[in-house]
């Protein structure tokens, strides 16, 4: 599986789970696509077959069931993007990688 992490999450992170050998590339990585509308987040991720990572629940819910295809939520209080966050959940995102579930549509981290 592929991921595209949401604006929100650092480019450090997509290093680190690149290091592991996972295929992660962050949206703050991509000039292009920096502060566009998360439907053409989803879009592009689409096309470049890759399951977007948000914790931005409420924005990503008012987009069409065809739209929300390949969404893994992040759940902001248990996995703060903080310090201390941040390390915790590289981890439980290389985790749910190497069980390979790849299933589609929406899913909970």
């Amino acid at each position: 599986m592929r991921l595209l992490l949401d604006e929100m999450y650092p480019r450090r992170l997509a290093e680190q789970l690149r290091a592991d050998g996972r295929d992660v590339v962050a949206v703050v990585e991509i000039p292009d696509m920096v502060g566009r509308p998360d439907a053409e987040v989803v879009l592009w991720a689409r096309e470049q077959s890759r399951i977007v990572v948000t914790e931005n629940v409420a924005d990503y819910a008012t987009l069409g069931p065809a739209e929300r295809v390949g969404l893994l939520l992040v759940n902001a209080r248990r996995w703060p993007r903080t310090p201390v966050g941040l390390p915790r959940l590289g981890a439980a995102l290389a985790a749910w990688l190497a069980a390979d579930d790849d299933q589609g549509g929406v899913r909970w981290l």
